[in-house]
């Protein structure tokens, strides 16, 4: 019997170790478990899906301490159809800082603060156009302290960022956020309705004259000077001007006048320095440019451009003073017939003049030489 109280014993140490054993596993396991749950809750699902469950609700806000409210509704549909969802770009790669739910506390004064705090984000994958904004008039407002100087998703929106060139009206109404008066009469000017009305693909848009990342100041002396180069990169083009039956002399034209020659000697000496002298947009417009044939243009008529020039020069009264001026034409016998004839007569009698003046003064050289070297050979006489 003692034997068999021995064995009985030993079995049930053995089931006791055996349920210990499996007591630790299953703890083990239920730890881990447990640990795996945590993390991923912490973390949690990094896929758009998941984050759409909640976002996707139109109804889904918070309340700012501005007392502004704050949605934070994205629409699938719009997101997935913006480049950033063509290219599956998941929503993590631009928030970075969301790891999980519940997410961490949105420290956000107003609505404008959450642009200008998660803006930078583009930085990622746009290093390069980011930089070049850096220096532009839009970050230079934001440092002085204009908070509503425009950023990258001021322009490119936040989740619905689609082609900002398609179409190129789109440009204008985009800049048109900020500022409406300017686009307001680029829109009724020449260049505008050929954008609007017809698609027109050769008419220059905001960011053809100020840039696209990199504005610059437009107030500034230097820009004013390198107008004139902005104007001819599309009206010296003979491939687009011949579309409409434009000169392409204009520039040509305006450097060779007063005018024109003392502005490009201050671009290239005096950059930085003004110059009361008129560029193109001073005759012509700014955004508000009329075609010639439109009697609002500054420059249509005799009367419309005698106050254009009595801007400059009020002593200018009569419409003698205009016709002087020959429009950005070179003088031909169709146009200006006199300036031509006489111009000719000068292309002439100037190099005949000079031409004459040059031979008489070889010939004279030519005699003195002769009479010093070629009579001291001859024989003396006997």
């Amino acid at each position: 019997m003692i034997w068999l109280r021995k064995w009985s014993s030993g079995c049930r140490l053995h089931l006791y170790a055996r349920l210990l054993a499996s007591g630790i596993a299953l703890g083990v396991a239920l730890g881990v478990f447990i640990g795996v749950f945590a993390t991923a809750q912490a973390q949690g699902p990094t896929d758009d899906a998941s984050c759409l469950q909640c976002h996707s609700k139109p109804d889904l806000a918070l309340t700012l301490p501005s007392g502004e409210p704050l949605s934070l509704y994205v629409d699938p549909e719009v997101y997935h159809g913006s480049i950033h969802g063509t290219l599956k770009v998941t929503c993590v790669q631009c928030h970075t800082d969301i790891q999980g739910y519940p997410h961490p506390p949105a420290n956000y004064i107003d609505r404008r603060d959450v642009t200008l705090q998660n803006y930078k984000t583009c930085e990622g994958c746009h290093a390069e156009n980011y930089r070049s904004t850096l220096d532009s008039m839009h970050q230079v407002a934001l440092a002085g302290g204009n908070r509503s100087a425009a950023v990258c998703t001021d322009c490119h929106t936040a989740h619905a960022v689609t082609d900002p060139a398609a179409p190129r009206s789109r440009i204008p109404q985009t800049c048109a956020q900020c500022h409406s008066t300017i686009s307001d009469d680029y829109i009724a000017s020449v260049h505008g309705q050929a954008l609007v009305n017809d698609d027109n693909p050769d008419v220059p848009t905001c960011v053809d004259c100020h840039g696209v990342h990199s504005m610059g100041n437009p107030t500034t002396a230097a820009f004013r000077l390198s107008s004139p180069e902005i104007c001819a990169k599309c009206h010296t083009d003979p491939t687009i001007m011949s579309k409409y039956g434009i000169s392409t002399n204009v520039l040509d034209t305006y450097l060779a006048d007063f005018h024109g020659a003392t502005v490009e000697l201050f671009a290239r000496q005096h950059p930085d320095q003004a110059t009361n002298k008129p560029v193109c947009y001073d005759c012509h417009g700014v955004h508000n440019i009329k075609s010639i044939a439109d009697p609002a243009s500054m420059v249509s008529t005799q009367e419309n451009l005698l106050q254009t020039c009595r801007r400059c020069h009020p002593d200018a009264t009569t419409a003698s003073f205009t016709s002087a001026w020959m429009s950005h034409y070179e003088a031909s016998p169709d146009k200006y017939p006199l300036v031509y004839y006489i111009n000719l007569f000068y292309w002439i009698i100037i190099p005949l003049t000079i031409g004459a003046l040059l031979i008489f003064i070889a010939s004279d050289v030519f005699q003195r030489i002769w009479r010093r070297f070629g009579t001291s050979k001859k024989p003396p006489e006997a």
